[in-house]
């Protein structure tokens, strides 16, 4: 199943000002966001992707034309040769398309239109947000249903709290609204190409696209509660680096090698 990534845009939220770099390539580990959202589509079999490019393009060709396999992978060096125990990129096929420096999510996915053509249903990312959700189930539940679209919903990550007012302004109840019965896009999509028939010139793949499927109900959802981490903010990314350099690497499902205990990381930190 093809695997379309949106990673063309600026993330401002995520900018120092002095560098170009495109959100998705932002590194987490050794690695950049993209790479890590690659391999969770491949954990799964799905290894056919299609990259809709935009600022920043060359940093993400240069990544992938000048890739080291030896920087994940275990290796044996003999005689000055290389010899790969595993790979991550062998069976990938990686297509590069062009899709403009200023264009919305919606007119990305269309100017791709003929590399997604033909298939019964194509999946779809921000590449920037990283998950362990069963893709296996979305797809699944996917496949019976006679919907269009389906994306991953999930709590509201806000850390602030509702407050609900009762007469005279008297503070009935305060909870967090990340317990409250609401979901937001997870930004994991499962699509079929009828989406694309939904989408106007210059539009967005959820205000215009999926708002329509919805009032059609064509749209459905995959509620998840289990890890789920974007890196739209400084914060956030700074987080997912934190949970990465102590081990605790949720999203990895490829490579459960690396899960550490809290005693070994701070072990390990000490004597780094």
């Amino acid at each position: 199943m093809k695997v379309v990534l949106f990673c063309g845009g600026y993330g401002m939220r995520m900018r120092d000002g002095a560098s170009d770099l495109p959100k998705p390539m932002v590194s987490v580990g050794p690695r950049p966001l993209l790479w890590h959202v690659m391999r969770y589509y491949a954990h799964f079999g799905h290894t056919d992707f299609v990259l809709c490019l935009g600022h920043g393009a060359r940093h993400i060709k240069d990544f992938f034309l000048q890739y080291s396999e030896t920087v994940s992978n275990d290796f044996v060096l003999h005689g000055g040769h290389v010899e790969m125990l595993s790979t991550d990129l062998e069976s990938w096929r990686i297509t590069f398309v062009h899709t403009g420096l200023d264009t919305p999510i919606g007119e990305r996915l269309r100017r791709v239109r003929e590399h997604v053509a033909g298939e019964e249903m194509f999946l779809a990312n921000y590449a920037d947000v990283l998950t362990d959700a069963p893709l296996d189930d979305q797809i699944a539940q996917f496949r019976e249903a006679d919907a269009t679209a389906s994306l991953l919903a999930v709590p509201p990550q806000a850390a602030f709290h509702c407050v609900q007012l009762g007469e005279q302004c008297r503070v009935n109840e305060i909870v967090g609204v990340n317990t409250m019965p609401l979901w937001e896009n997870g930004g994991y999509f499962v699509l079929r190409p009828e989406v694309l028939d939904h989408l106007p010139e210059n539009g967005d793949l959820v205000g215009d696209a999926c708002a329509e499927l919805a009032k059609r109900g064509e749209l459905m959802a995959y509620p998840y509660r289990g890890f789920w981490q974007s890196a739209d903010t400084v914060k956030e990314r700074a987080a997912l680096e934190a949970s990465y350099q102590s081990g605790h690497r949720p999203w990895m499902l490829w490579d459960q090698r690396g899960e550490r205990t809290p005693l070994q990381a701070l072990i390990s930190a000490e004597v780094s």
